[in-house]
Order: C-alpha cells, then sequence, then structure tokens
C-alpha cells in the first residue's frame, strides 16, 4: 500500500562529520566490488537523487530499514550503511538529511560513536568496525507529516495491525475522515565482525520504540525461533504485530503478536538477510501538528549460517 506524503522534518539538528572517517572511506572504495564505481557515478547526482527520493511517492510507502555494504566486516574496515524507504524490502534510497536525523549511531564492544556521513549522501552513514564483535547500528528520526486520504489511511491501519486505532477512529466517527499523521522512523542493524558467540548481544538504544533481538542471530540456522522484545518508550508493549521479512521471498512474511511482556518468537524458515518491523500508533502528543503519533522500529541482520562473507546485494 502506496502513502501520498507531505514530507516535512519537525526539527533540525545539526551534525558534524569526522573527516578521518570520511578520508579513510575514499580510501576503503576500492576493496567493495562495484561499490566505487557507483559511488563514483552517483555522486555528481546526489543532491538531485536526494530531491526526487524526498518528494517521490516511494518515501511514503511503509517501511524503513538499513543495509550496509556488508553484514559481516572484517575488524578494522570501513563500512557504508544505506538507510532505504519502501515496500516488501523493495526500498528506494534514503539519503541523509542532518534535519532528519534524531540519532544515527553505533554500539560496540568500544562504546558508542556518530555514524558520520556526508550530507545529501547516499550510502547516508559510513563507520569503522575497529574490533570483532557485535556492533549495533542505530537510527532514529524526528517526525513528519503526512496527510492521507480516509481510505488509504484506514487500509494502512489494517495493514499494520493497528486495530485499537481503527476502532478509536469509528468510535470518533472519524472512519470517512482524511487523517494527519506524524510519523518517526527508529531502525536497527546488526553487524558482526569475527565469530559470533553466546555474549554478544542486541542493546537497548533508547529508542521512542524498539525492537530488541534476544538471540544471536548469527549463531542461528534455517528454522531456528528469534526470540524478539517490543520496548515503547523503554516499556513492553503488548499485543503489536511483528513482521518478519526475507530478502529471497519478502512476500512469505512471518507473523506474531506481542505477548504481555512484549515477546514475540518468530521462526525463521530461510537463510539470507531478514528485516524485522513493528509499528506503534498512539493519538498525537500536545505540540504535534497531528491528530496521530506513529512510531516504525525495525532491525535487520544476516542469518547465521548464511552470514560468513555475505553482503547486501
Amino acid at each position: 500500500m502506496t502513502r501520498p506524503i507531505i514530507f516535512r522534518p519537525m526539527r533540525s539538528t545539526a551534525v558534524r562529520p569526522d573527516t578521518r572517517i570520511l578520508d579513510l572511506w575514499r580510501l576503503e572504495l576500492a576493496g567493495y566490488q562495484g561499490l566505487a564505481l557507483e559511488w563514483s557515478r552517483r555522486s555528481r547526482l546526489a543532491v538531485l537523487v536526494a530531491a526526487i527520493a524526498i518528494t517521490g511517492a516511494s518515501l511514503s510507502a511503509h517501511d524503513m530499514w538499513m543495509e550496509p555494504t556488508t553484514f559481516t566486516p572484517e575488524a578494522g574496515k570501513i563500512i557504508a550503511v544505506r538507510l532505504r524507504v519502501g515496500q516488501d524490502m523493495l526500498g528506494d534510497p534514503l539519503p541523509r538529511d542532518s534535519g532528519l536525523i534524531d540519532q544515527f549511531v553505533v554500539i560496540d564492544s568500544s562504546g558508542t560513536r556518530p555514524v558520520v556521513g556526508r550530507e545529501r549522501a547516499d550510502p547516508a552513514g559510513l563507520l569503522q568496525v575497529p574490533v570483532p564483535g557485535l556492533a549495533i547500528v542505530g537510527y532514529s528520526s524526528h517526525p513528519s507529516q503526512v496527510v492521507l486520504e480516509a481510505d488509504k489511511f484506514n487500509q494502512y491501519l489494517a495493514d499494520e495491525g493497528l486495530d485499537a486505532i481503527a476502532a478509536l477512529r469509528t468510535e470518533r466517527k472519524q472512519t470517512n475522515a482524511p487523517a494527519r499523521e506524524a510519523f518517526s522512523r527508529c531502525a536497527k542493524s546488526l553487524v558482526l565482525s569475527g565469530a559470533p558467540t553466546e555474549q554478544q548481544k542486541d542493546r537497548v538504544l533508547g529508542f521512542t520504540l524498539e525492537l530488541v533481538t534476544e538471540r544471536n542471530p548469527y549463531l542461528m540456522h534455517a528454522n531456528d525461533e528469534l526470540p524478539v522484545r517490543l520496548l515503547y518508550k523503554g516499556q513492553p508493549l503488548a499485543g503489536a504485530l511483528v513482521v518478519a521479512m526475507n530478502r529471497v521471498n519478502p512476500m512469505a512474511k512471518i507473523n506474531a503478536r506481542t505477548d504481555a511482556s512484549g515477546h514475540a518468537r518468530l521462526r525463521l524458515n530461510q537463510r539470507g538477510m531478514w528485516l524485522v518491523k513493528a509499528v506503534h500508533m498512539v493519538p498525537a502528543p500536545p505540540g504535534l501538528d497531528a491528530e496521530w503519533a506513529s512510531y516504525w522500529a525495525s532491525v535487520t541482520f544476516m542469518l547465521g549460517d548464511a552470514a560468513a562473507g555475505s553482503a547486501t546485494r
């Protein structure tokens, strides 16, 4: 379902790039087959691509996720992180926009540091993996506004399992009315350098809506269950729809509802890149020029026995 959008970032945050990482990235580009050629061809078009992406219909589609150039980098390497907006894992670039970014960080055993990048660039971020281990890349956005026609908003509520909001609109006699929404993105990606271990854990980054994997996916195999926990403002969120999809066959979605403790279990039935997502919506708090506030959480990773040496396409 495509969501027509009026796209207006609501706050602005200045981001100072780390020029050392950017300079190192230029040297690393030659190590990624095809990426250097893509970068050179597209660099002159970066501003144009950004403008098209922001105003185009693709940005109004449902999901936002992160795709690193590889999920399994060697220690010391620099990787790029692409932001994607789309549906069923078919996404268009979301170039870096410092006015839209609330947080863009990476956390690993060496600490927490910002994911740097050039304004309006795709990939939107660059990071170095200094030591072996599991790194958690996190991106959260400021809210942006969208106005949806009644039928499209109602379908969107049905698609995302937002039954409580649909019922509330019926109670308020708003079912046939357009909706003003402020939406925010809360995306994570799990990147592994070196061998996976049981001690490597996902971490809570403090996003408004956040999916936390409770098992290292790089130790998993096809048909294993992945336990996840969904948090809203740091507290377990019950009754939310959690959806997992695989890049090879994204239409074969795996769905589960969170229990009273915010937990859901997803049996991931094939190898490759996975996207797990959830959406939560509430009446908009004071200060937002909207009726509804929605939060879109996602986490991407490579299933364990497909991970070694793999990169996103």
